[in-house]
């Protein structure tokens, strides 16, 4: 009988054995140590793109069972926004959520291929460009010398602009007073009659009060009422029609470089994921915004298809001469034209 037990005994260790010989990588995948990634955004906390973003990575954890954990950071938390392709090329943050135009000072095209003034009228037209015409090849060209690897693409939709006097079609910019960033946007507004005022974030607010500006190009309805706008502004473009600004997701060409291929495509996926997903909450919350805005007498305007007609007659020349300065400027416009007239936004 003894015999018999020590006989069972030796089989049951050699069938256990021969399981997990069978699949060597059950044991030691539980050893294995997860990769950490810093990304730093450039949203601020109190913005809802950064709370998709967090939502995002936590949702990254999960799907790649716990073997990738990408810890997020608000814009500014680890380095100045603008140093943040720096920090990403040394290794110092190994993602980042940006907008590209932010490096426009390194390459023009930059500017170009994440907000081309005027020419979108839906999130989906700027993502079927990227996916399906060429774009994020391009995006990828402009990236490659920076030792950065764009993943995927996201938006928050289609900005309003806070004004004090009623903006209703082109001919409303003549002599009006608007803060803008530098750029494209700032180029057009220029165009069309206004005055630009270049001014950061934190100063725009007091300018609207005091009246050194009479309008501003900042963000979406929910994220203008954030801001404070409304405050002192009576009037705003929705929908809106000037700005669609992109966000990407970049991460550090050789850490790229080192994740298993699943992870590779967990990644891409789940940042198609939470492109649609900043979409969706972001309209949703605009729409209680501009509720909460008619309520209180702040009136939305609406362009009629006339206008806009008007207006992307003039900014087809901004993107041209933006093009000029550089070949990959030229290249990225260009290919984002011919997909508009397709789409019917120009001729």
């Amino acid at each position: 009988m003894k015999v018999r037990k020590s006989f069972i005994a030796v089989i049951a260790v050699a069938v256990l054995f021969g399981v997990f010989s069978a699949f060597p990588g059950m044991a030691a995948d539980k050893a294995v140590k997860p990769i950490k990634w810093k990304a730093q955004a450039f949203w601020s906390a109190a913005e809802l793109p950064y709370k998709t973003f967090v939502e995002f990575c936590e949702r990254v954890k999960v799907l790649t069972d716990g073997r990738l954990e990408i810890t997020p950071y608000p814009g500014g938390s680890i380095v100045p926004v603008f140093e943040s392709l720096d920090a990403l090329q040394n290794n110092v943050i190994q993602a980042m959520h940006m907008a590209p135009s932010y490096w426009a000072g390194k390459e023009p095209a930059f500017a170009a291929i994440c907000d081309i003034p005027a020419g979108y009228s839906s999130p989906w037209q700027a993502d079927a460009w990227f996916h399906y015409m060429g774009g994020m090849q391009l995006l990828a060209d402009l990236y490659k010398p920076f030792n950065a690897y764009p993943v995927g693409v996201m938006w928050w939709g289609i900005e309003s602009m806070p004004s004090k006097v009623k903006i209703a079609g082109p001919d409303d910019f003549k002599g009006l007073k608007i803060r803008a960033p530098q750029g494209m946007g700032a180029m057009l507004f220029q165009k069309l009659g206004a005055s630009v005022v270049v001014l950061p974030g934190g100063e725009v607010y007091s300018a609207l009060d005091k009246g050194v500006v009479e309008a501003t190009d900042w963000g979406t309805p929910s994220m203008n009422q954030r801001m404070g706008f409304f405050q002192v502004t009576k009037f705003f473009n929705f929908p809106g029609f000037h700005s669609m600004a992109m966000g990407d997701f970049t991460v550090n060409q050789k850490e790229w470089d080192k994740l298993p291929d699943d992870i590779k495509q967990i990644l891409k996926t789940a940042t198609r994921e939470w492109c649609w997903d900043t979409i969706e909450q972001v309209a949703i919350d605009d729409l209680r915004a501009v509720e909460e805005m008619k309520a209180k007498g702040i009136t939305p305007v609406a362009w009629s298809d006339e206008n806009l007609e008007k207006v992307r007659e003039v900014v087809v020349e901004v993107w041209d001469e933006w093009g000029q300065k550089s070949p990959m400027s030229k290249k990225v416009i260009d290919s984002q034209k011919e997909w508009l007239k397709k789409l019917g936004q120009i001729q």
